[in-house]
């Protein structure tokens, strides 16, 4: 019960670390986002834009973190009741349950990035 709660206050941290980096982002390209929607941009090409930022992101982190989670799950072999070390369907859905929370955590800013009015952003500093 305890490792739950920890991996949901984890899942909820890094979260609003990717939130917090996506919103910056966006924030710093307001400019060049209003530029490319003033010349013809869709919504849709402007959230694609900053999504694939999102996935670049998760896609470095899972890189990463699958080869050291797989390598260091022997040491945490006697905490886990009814599952081996190296269950590819629970790493699997590990890995599909970050994907979607970081999606989501991207989308926020990406959805209010794409409501950016051209001319203010042109006009922003």
């Amino acid at each position: 019960m305890l490792a739950s709660v920890f991996s949901l206050l984890a899942t909820l941290l890094a979260s609003i670390g990717l939130y917090g980096v996506t919103a910056y982002t966006v924030g710093r390209r307001t400019r060049e986002i209003g530029v490319r929607m003033a010349l013809g941009a869709t919504r849709k090409h402007v959230m694609w834009l900053l999504m694939k930022e999102v996935l670049l992101l998760v896609t470095i982190g899972v890189a990463i973190a699958l080869p050291i989670a797989w390598m260091l799950s022997k040491y945490v072999k006697s905490q886990l009741h009814g599952l081996g070390p190296h269950d590819p369907a629970t790493i699997a859905a590990s890995i599909a349950g970050i994907a979607l929370v970081a999606c989501v955590a991207g989308y926020v800013p990406a959805l209010r990035a794409t409501h950016i009015d051209p001319i203010k952003a042109l006009r922003y500093e």
